[in-house]
């Protein structure tokens, strides 16, 4: 499907002098190998076999093709080997998820990145080979295009080309990385002052914050961020806008979560749609805790992701049984009405390419809609 036949939900947003494009994002692309369905981690000397795998792009692919997905114009700036593993993730960013690639670059004779996931009992372990990047973002970026909005890593010294992004107008949403040393030094929050929103999980929050409860943790960055979120797992999201003044916590949707690999980047991505569609803050907490949720039910984080297609899906079933819990949802979600009555059943939905040489996707089971059936590679 070509981006124009996709479901664009910031047209009405659209002019001729508008920035060319919605979302901008730099960092590492990795080929993620994902087995699902294990028991426990191997043991030393031992082998375990799973009853599912999936691969794709991964890392910093996870957020480009959620937001992708959902109808943001999104350019990556990444380094890209020439080896299968590259060529492989260049073509699924660039020719199915429609993200621009033209300040990504292929470097000859450099690794590509591999991560290998193990999924155990909701949770995942991880084993990762790779080189530095032969250009730092900032030199594969040059100067930033103009864009809506950019997903840049909380650090005491912010990156050349978000400081120019920044500079030009680009709304900062801000993210951080796990801290292996346990430092979880506060002076990081120091360049706070240049973003716009701050999303951080409960335990990345509290760490950063010397607080020992998500509340607490929240109320602190709100004095550092005009838009602060903190992500608490299954118990939902908490959020301030300290611009409008609102606060909420809106729940987690009550899901099996199969993978949790890419959620947190989903949610990220889905915040910042809402927030450029001039979401309320509650509906902007919904709508990511949705696609947070709808991608967990899925194996393979970037190719989990959901499209507009998926969302009208849910949404759909959803008003189908009116009993019960559903009619939360209803009302929680009543916004979505609105915006799914314009997505044409044809839309984007799941993908069904993995490295596979013959999809297991059925054609009777949608447009581009995935089938596990627990017999291999993810269609």
């Amino acid at each position: 499907m070509s981006p124009q036949l996709r479901f664009d939900p910031l047209a009405a947003t659209r002019g001729p002098d508008g920035p060319d494009f919605d979302l901008l994002l730099a960092g590492q692309v990795f080929f993620d190998i994902i087995f699902t369905g294990l028991e426990h981690l191997p043991s030393p000397g031992t082998e375990v076999w799973t009853d599912g795998m999936g691969s794709g792009p991964g890392g910093i692919a996870n957020q480009a093709i959620a937001a992708s997905r959902l109808g943001l114009r999104t350019t990556l700036a990444a380094a890209f080997g020439d080896d299968g593993y590259g060529q492989f993730n260049w073509d699924v960013l660039q020719d199915q998820e429609h993200v621009d690639l033209s300040r990504s670059r292929v470097f000859e004779q450099w690794h590509s990145p591999v991560t290998v996931s193990l999924s155990v009992h909701q949770d995942r372990s991880m084993v990762t080979h790779g080189h530095p990047s032969p250009l730092s973002a900032s030199e594969l970026m040059g100067t930033p295009p103009s864009c809506r909005a950019a997903v840049v890593g909380v650090e005491q010294e912010m990156e050349p080309w978000a400081q120019a992004a920044a500079a030009g107008g680009t709304k900062l949403f801000g993210d951080v990385g796990w801290d292996p040393a346990g430092k979880w030094a506060p002076e990081t929050l120091v360049s706070l002052e240049h973003f716009y929103a701050f999303m951080p999980n409960g335990a990345e929050a509290m760490a950063y914050t010397r607080t020992d409860d998500p509340w607490a943790a929240l109320y602190s960055l709100a004095d550092r961020v005009p838009v602060a979120v903190v992500t608490v797992g299954q118990q939902g999201a908490m959020a301030i806008d300290s611009l409008t003044g609102e606060e909420e916590w809106v729940p987690a949707l009550p899901v099996s979560a199969y993978d949790p690999t890419g959620a947190g980047d989903c949610f990220g991505a889905a915040f910042v749609m809402g927030d450029l569609a001039g979401f309320p803050l509650a509906d902007r907490l919904s709508f990511a805790n949705l696609c947070a949720s709808l991608s967990v039910q899925h194996v393979g984080g970037s190719l989990a992701a959901p499209g507009w297609g998926d969302i009208a899906d849910w949404w759909h079933r959803v008003n189908t049984g009116r009993d019960g819990v559903r009619k939360q949802w209803l009302r929680r979600y009543a916004f979505l009405e609105h915006l799914v009555s314009g997505v044409p059943t044809e839309d984007v939905r799941r993908a069904t390419a993995t490295i596979a040489r013959q999809s297991d996707a059925s054609p009777a089971s949608g447009p581009a809609e995935i089938r596990w059936d627990g017999l291999g590679d993810l269609g």
